[in-house]
């Protein structure tokens, strides 16, 4: 790896006969894969010489605290050499190069400090929600969102859960609510805070009762309507970045056919892979996390177009098979705050101002798109992924033309 970053032979002997060169090398080979240019390489391989020859690693493990001194020395030295003009700069790199490589060779040793005063139940009560309550991560991490955010918002002198009144988390709920909340997030919170509630009177944490004390907002069922654009605006959308060359539009082309066409929801288009794509058949096969199944779709020509104009003028050749990446390194699947970023920009340059703002919106609008086509809710249940007509019938309520007929039966025959 040496050898192809640097052509004098001085330069690529120092790197070579340096300390840990060949964990310095299997790090530049990992970061080449994810994407990372010659010159950007190059650069890392300078950094990480510098950080194996200043903390003098041996064959130990290397904490924080001493990856900061070091980043002080060398800091210091940068400055007092005059080779940078601030020492924040050099200091910064050093440690964020210092931590990336040794947590990646297995050689960083792990803090056993915990912040916050609640920071060993939280970390109890995670390990029971993964280990004995199987939950998924998204879950875990949902409440455990929702649980920083209460426990953050009490006063310092608040060290113990033993210490909590109902009155306090009740006091808690009605403020995010005055804050804007809506009943939804409020009774999300309720679920959460009644979980770690519930958990702590059995591990005696706190006063028995107080999680059957939390009371959530009234809801009822199929109160609203699904939160999504009118088709003609999906069409819009969509068309915004068919006929652009720029490298977002292109890879966001796709993904917004993906969301819009066949539904799909926002978790299950960052997990599609390159083989789910089978051009020889022309189907798309979708793993469904909620049925543990994979669903397969035809795959119609417009969507295989923009597939192929995204795998051939885009998408960067690398080892990962995940459909679609970032489009600057490192490579990586897009995350749930990405997918989001992909539909919220779009939708705010057609200056759309209804209800729903991310992907899941679009599926709305597919669902509603098919009610307005005349599909039946079974159809429309089976194409969006559902186990039963229970989670379709909500879509009900968005067909106009059968509310009509049903509010002009005349029922006085029947009497």
């Amino acid at each position: 790896m040496f050898e192809t970053l640097f052509s004098y032979p001085k330069v690529v002997a120092r790197h070579r006969h340096g300390p840990q060169a060949d964990a310095r090398e299997r790090f530049l080979l990992h970061c080449a894969e994810q994407g990372l240019s010659r010159a950007t390489l190059a650069y890392l391989a300078s950094e990480l010489l510098v950080v194996a020859q200043r903390l003098h690693m041996g064959r130990r493990q290397v904490s924080a605290q001493e990856i900061e001194a070091a980043a002080d020395r060398w800091a210091r030295h940068q400055t007092r050499h005059k080779r940078a003009r601030t020492s924040k700069w050099s200091r910064q790199r050093f440690i964020a190069t210092a931590a990336s490589w040794l947590r990646f060779i297995g050689r960083m040793k792990l803090s056993t400090h915990k912040t916050g005063p609640f920071a060993d139940e939280m970390e109890q009560f995670v390990a029971f929600m993964r280990d004995e309550r199987g939950l998924a991560a998204a879950t875990i991490r949902h409440r455990c969102w929702h649980l920083a955010t209460f426990l953050d918002s009490l006063p310092s002198h608040k060290r113990s859960l033993n210490s909590l009144s109902l009155e306090e988390i009740d006091t808690y709920l009605a403020r995010k609510g005055d804050h804007g909340w809506s009943r939804v997030s409020v009774s999300s919170a309720v679920d959460a805070l009644h979980s770690f509630f519930l958990y702590a009177e059995h591990q005696q944490w706190c006063s028995g009762g107080l999680a059957e004390g939390i009371s959530a907002p009234r809801m009822f069922r199929q109160e609203g309507l699904p939160r999504g654009p009118v088709w003609e605006a999906v069409q819009r959308l969509i068309a915004t970045t068919g006929e652009s060359d720029l490298a977002r539009d292109i890879r966001d082309h796709a993904i917004l056919m993906f969301l819009a066409i066949y539904g799909l929801r926002s978790g299950e288009v960052p997990h599609l892979l390159l083989e789910d794509i089978d051009w020889e058949h022309e189907i798309i096969r979708v793993t469904r996390p909620k049925q543990r199944r994979i669903q397969t779709y035809p795959l119609t020509y417009a969507v295989g177009e923009a597939i192929l104009r995204y795998l051939r003028d885009v998408r960067p050749s690398c080892p990962r098979r995940e459909l679609f990446l970032t489009l600057k390194a490192p490579l990586r699947p897009l995350s749930p705050s990405g997918m989001y970023h992909v539909v919220k920009s779009r939708l705010d340059l057609l200056c759309w101002q209804g209800p729903g703002h991310g992907p899941h919106c679009l599926r709305h609008a597919c669902a509603c798109h098919l009610v307005a086509s005349g599909f039946s809710l079974k159809k429309i249940g089976d194409h969006l992924g559902h186990p039963s007509a229970y989670a379709t019938r909500i879509y009900a309520k968005t067909d106009l033309g059968g509310l009509r007929q049903v509010a002009e039966f005349d029922l006085r025959g029947l009497l």
